[in-house]
């Protein structure tokens, strides 16, 4: 295991170049506490309450509540620390927030057939708080911005020409070498999770498939896959298909 503790001092001591790689391969960079993480968390998702009404069907809210209470058990957590909500709008769409939050929005239940499917967007979801994936982006988001600050003090003291557009360009390579493709491993790890948890919680894990296709069918339009932060459905469909043959 990869046990980074640098501080600020020793990462302004590296350009741009040299401490974007020792980043990028270590999850274990604590540069933001898990205490902030909750505390932004929970902001985000008042500011969410605030600004999305919560959707009026009693239908969904409790086909919700009642898988990601099963969910959640489980997943040896307490369900009444958690709170799950369907959102208001058309999107078919699912997040989860620092803090014990998931909010699933009402376009999602035009896709999921049933409780197996309505599990594996839940469960998925439970796997990125679990794995503190949210600390991990924010880890990555700092050291990207440390590392490319390093970077322009480290052009702007060898008087290089075009220092700032220099800088400017490689932020651009950094964004989609460093910080999407990490954002990619946690989607599927987070579909790991999830399918164990779905099995644990006595639902069927191989509905994730069909989930897949029906989302694949239900989106016609979506960015390239190596400038996306989620895998494309084929993709994921064949990922979570070795998933399931491990799992059996």
């Amino acid at each position: 295991m990869c046990q980074c503790r640098m501080t600020r001092r020793a990462l302004l001591g590296l350009s741009g170049a040299a401490a974007l790689p020792m980043l990028a391969g270590c999850d274990d960079v604590n540069l933001v506490s898990d205490e902030t993480v909750e505390t932004m968390g929970l902001e985000a998702w008042a500011d969410i309450r605030q600004s999305s009404p919560v959707a009026a069907d009693s239908e969904m809210q409790a086909a919700l509540s009642q898988v990601s209470t099963r969910l959640l058990r489980a997943a040896n957590e307490v369900p009444d620390a958690w709170e799950v909500l369907v959102f208001r709008g058309p999107e078919i769409n699912a997040f989860a927030l620092p803090g014990r939050k998931i909010g699933v929005y009402e376009g999602m239940f035009d896709v999921v057939a049933n409780e197996d499917q309505l599990a594996a967007i839940v469960g998925h979801e439970i796997g990125h708080l679990q794995a503190e994936h949210s600390q991990e982006r924010m880890n990555a988001q700092v050291a990207k911005g440390w590392g490319m600050r390093a970077l322009s003090l480290v052009l702007q003291l060898g008087e290089v020409e075009y220092a700032a557009e220099i800088a400017a360009a490689l932020g651009i390579g950094v964004e989609y070498g460093l910080v999407l493709p990490y954002s990619r491993r946690q989607e599927l790890e987070a579909d790991r999770l999830g399918l164990l948890t779905m099995a644990d919680a006595g639902f069927r894990p191989e509905q994730a498939v069909t989930l897949w296709q029906r989302m694949d069918a239900a989106i016609s339009e979506r960015a390239p896959e190596f400038l996306a932060t989620h895998p494309a459905p084929q993709s994921r469909i064949a990922e979570i298909k070795a998933m399931l043959a491990e799992l059996q």
